[in-house]
């Protein structure tokens, strides 16, 4: 697929676009890369997103390695190449085992995971599935991470949707021109 939305250089953007890309390479991104090439093309959007996702990775409660897991059960669900690509590299810094993203690759559940990564999976699972979680997981998850932690994850699992579908539909080249990591179910 031909790139959709190309990489803008500062001479071709608005003084709104030169203001967030500002602001999005000042901040923990470090520069306007991913999904944000696509996005800045509306700057307010992209500024509004960028602070969504950077309380989402950076500030949330959650810790990071159930963040990436259920960020690439939303790549998997998308099959997004691109957000798989990235985030596999953070799930393995963040601690999450191989033996788990490996079968959240291959559209399995994994097995032998902890109870948080199950919670996690779990609740993830149902919000790609039916846009909700039922009675018995979000007890399970208000209990365990709190009611401000069980929107932390649906926010969490609705942002990396909204960014597979910016990505997906952009066209962009996996970084270093890699193979796609995911394989069709």
């Amino acid at each position: 697929m031909k790139q959709r939305f190309p990489k803008l250089i500062p001479e071709a953007m608005t003084s709104a676009q030169k203001e967030v890309a500002a602001e999005i390479s000042a901040g923990p991104r470090g520069e306007v890369r991913g999904p944000f090439i696509a996005l800045i093309h509306n700057a307010e959007l992209a500024r509004r997103m960028q602070q969504l996702g950077e309380h989402l990775r950076w500030k949330s409660k959650l810790p990071p390695s159930l963040i990436e897991l259920a960020v690439l059960i939303t790549a998997r669900e998308w099959n997004c190449q691109h957000e798989w690509y990235m985030h596999e590299k953070l799930a393995r810094k963040a601690g999450l085992e191989p033996r788990i993203f490996e079968a959240v690759a291959q559209g399995r559940e994994p097995q032998g995971m902890s109870a948080d990564e199950s919670l996690v999976y779990r609740a993830s699972k149902q919000a790609h599935s039916s846009g909700r979680l039922d009675d018995d997981t979000f007890a399970a998850a208000s209990e365990r991470f709190g009611l401000d932690g069980v929107l932390e994850l649906l926010v969490l699992n609705g942002y990396y949707s909204a960014m597979a579908m910016v990505l997906n539909t952009a066209g962009m080249d996996l970084p270093d021109h890699a193979t796609p990591p995911l394989q069709p179910l």
